[in-house]
């Protein structure tokens, strides 16, 4: 049974009006056959992987369409050797690492009968993406993709990449599409009806209520064990949650706040919570071109008030610590006991006033920052604030709008800016987008997410993240993306102040298949089952 946002709204106010608060409640029941997930926006704005610009609609193409290789379900690929063959059965790279051939599997077949996939239609997805994807940054090292046969596609880079598995083969921009079905659709109607080869197909595509799908019977793996798939968007978080407590869904995107695990538990028992590790990075940028925090005394005060262990525990069981900035699993990762004892900044409320006080701030000092409304932005900055000012930094913290927060940030309008964004076990890719000063932010809004101004306002770690992207061996990359963690700890412009898993709550008689333990705010549904 399909619902439309108006009649979820209905449902949930009707729950809410008899004081419903459990699984009990027997209206509009998900299907048997049906996995329904309530998704936290308004409506779906494309399926087309290739151009997807909310991660919310990632939910339905995840179904939808494959890449070249993956990581197995539920995890990511922590290093090259664990990408398992997908659309592709092998593949080889050369010494430098700057040409990488796929051999393709035979006999894959898209969607609504538009054939079986040929390397053809690999090239076409790369270059449709290299020309007007909505993440050109990802494709920029790709000099050419051609077919050499039609089961063999070989790209060629022009700089070497160890990783590119997992920094441009396993993406969503990489999903492969039909070429055939692009070209008679057109690419407005593409936009809604995309073809791919994945375990479900696209059936309606509505941006008033959301996609539904229908398993692939043609799929080339083991097929879909639901029959079909609801992505229906419900914004509102109370309508969200009170959708899945009556059983209108069967799992919705999760509150990331403090306490919520916790509350859902007292009102229904059986639910269960799927957690990525390590989820988001939530970053915190000191804004160096705003006095005195381009004094590195005031950066380590702010480094030493801020306990992380705490923000850590305050955000459980979705918060984790990080003694950088990157999880000590992966590569790059330092516990904090590995780290030289002076860049272990373990906290010292003490140790904090006196940097201050040697920076010439004896009494303290009071500054305003802006933060995003959004609960695990606020939940977040409102415990960071506390803690400075305990130390005398009076941060007068400016809470509204999320997407005006991020415009702002990319105005350079913020003095000490968080940052909350998935990574894959990739750290250059962090350090691109937060550190290079090539993605400086600028005050026209068209820089990029370096708020700090890191390697512009003094130097940075421009040379090494050069060093580390023209590896040709991965033990090079990882020591040098190791080097990197160390610089950045040295310097301060950039503070790891915790993960946050991504988490959905589902009723208990889903089973998904398999275990979520770490990957991107997505996951498939094909190998999951219901119980009565």
């Amino acid at each position: 049974m399909s619902l439309n946002r108006r009649e979820f709204l209905e449902l949930s106010a009707a729950a809410a009006a008899l004081g419903l608060s459990g699984p009990s409640v027997a209206r509009a029941q998900s299907a048997d056959d049906v996995i329904r997930i309530g998704i936290a926006a308004n409506g779906p704005r494309t399926s087309d992987p290739n151009q997807t610009t909310q991660g919310s609609d990632n939910w339905a193409t995840e179904q939808m369409y494959e890449q070249l290789v993956r990581p197995e379900d539920g995890d990511f690929a922590t290093t090259p050797d664990k990408y398992v063959p997908t659309l592709a059965t092998e593949w080889t790279t050369s010494d430098d690492a700057k040409t990488w051939n796929f051999k393709l599997r035979p006999g894959v077949q898209f969607h609504k009968g538009y054939g079986e996939m040929t390397a053809d239609d690999v090239v076409f997805t790369y270059k449709k993406a290299i020309d007007d994807g909505t993440n050109k940054t990802i494709m920029s090292n790709v000099a050419d993709v051609v077919a050499k046969g039609p089961l063999d596609v070989e790209i060629t880079l022009k700089s070497p990449d160890v990783n590119l598995l997992g920094t441009t083969i396993f993406s969503n921009n990489t999903c492969i599409v039909s070429k055939k079905a692009y070209e008679e659709l057109g690419a407005e109607k593409f936009m809604t009806d995309a073809v791919g080869t994945g375990p479900y197909e696209l059936t309606r595509f509505d941006p008033e209520w959301g996609s539904a799908m229908k398993r692939h019977d043609g799929y080339w793996g083991e097929k879909a064990k639901i029959g079909a798939v609801e992505c229906v968007y419900i914004a509102d978080t109370t309508a969200r949650t009170l959708a899945l407590l009556s059983g209108n869904v069967d799992m919705i995107e999760a509150v990331r706040a403090p306490g919520w695990v916790d509350s859902m538990l007292q009102r229904d028992s059986s639910l269960q919570f799927d957690m990525t590790v390590p989820g988001s990075f939530n970053t915190l940028h000191i804004n160096l071109t705003r006095k005195p925090f381009d004094n590195l005394k005031v950066r380590q005060a702010v480094m030493y008030a801020i306990d992380r262990q705490a923000v850590a525990d305050a955000l459980k069981p979705m918060g984790g610590f990080m003694a950088g900035l990157q999880p000590d699993f992966f590569p790059a990762g330092f516990k904090t006991e590995a780290l030289p004892s002076e860049l272990q900044y373990k906290y010292d409320p003490e140790k904090a006033k006196a940097l201050l006080a040697e920076a010439g701030f004896p009494g303290g000092l009071d500054f305003d920052s802006n933060c995003s409304q959004r609960e695990d932005y606020s939940s977040t900055m409102l415990i960071v604030q506390e803690q400075l000012r305990a130390v005398g930094l009076r941060m007068n913290l400016i809470i509204g709008d999320h997407t005006a927060y991020h415009a702002d940030n990319r105005s350079d309008k913020n003095t000490l800016a968080m940052h909350s964004s998935s990574y894959p076990p990739i750290p250059t890719q962090l350090y691109f987008q937060q550190l290079s000063s090539k993605s400086e932010v600028k005050a026209d809004g068209k820089g990029g997410g370096n708020y700090s101004h890191y390697g512009a306002a003094m130097p940075g770690i421009d040379d090494l993240l050069a060093k580390a992207l023209m590896a040709t061996d991965y033990k090079t990359y990882e020591d040098t993306c190791k080097e990197i963690e160390l610089q950045v700890l040295r310097d301060l412009p950039l503070i790891g102040l915790s993960t946050l898993s991504f988490t959905v709550a589902r009723n208990g008689k889903v089973n998904l298949g398999y275990p979520v333990k770490s990957g991107y705010a997505r996951w498939r549904f094909h190998r999951a089952t219901k119980s009565a």
